[in-house]
């Protein structure tokens, strides 16, 4: 399971089985995976794959740009709320949220 391209893609054995099962019988049911790592590739295309994201199966239609991407890319695994109102505030009174820097400290030449 690298990361290298040149070794090809990695695609769990079992989920590519699988995929390969399913295009010669020309099925189209979702196939559950906890398989993360596994790179999309074209054989992939037009199956529905419920992607495991730590707590429930995300249904994810692969289409014709996710190849070449994990599968875990498509299944966030935290969920963000937004930021709280004080937060907002606070950004919204300096001027967009953006924040300076302190100035550059000067350092005294000794005479000598």
């Amino acid at each position: 399971m690298s990361r290298s391209l040149k070794k090809g893609p990695f695609v769990h054995p079992s989920l590519s089985k699988k995929i390969e099962e399913m295009n010669r019988k020309g099925d189209k049911r979702v196939i559950k995976s906890w398989s993360r790592a596994s790179m999309i590739v074209p054989d992939m295309i037009g199956h529905t794959i419920a992607i495991y994201n730590g707590r429930k199966h995300v249904p994810v239609y692969v289409t014709e740009q996710m190849i070449g991407h994990r599968l875990g890319e498509f299944a966030p695994t935290r969920l963000f709320k937004g930021h709280s109102g004080a937060e907002k505030a606070a950004a919204a009174s300096s001027g967009g949220g953006t924040t300076s820097a302190p100035p550059p400290a000067t350092t005294a030449k000794r005479a000598g």
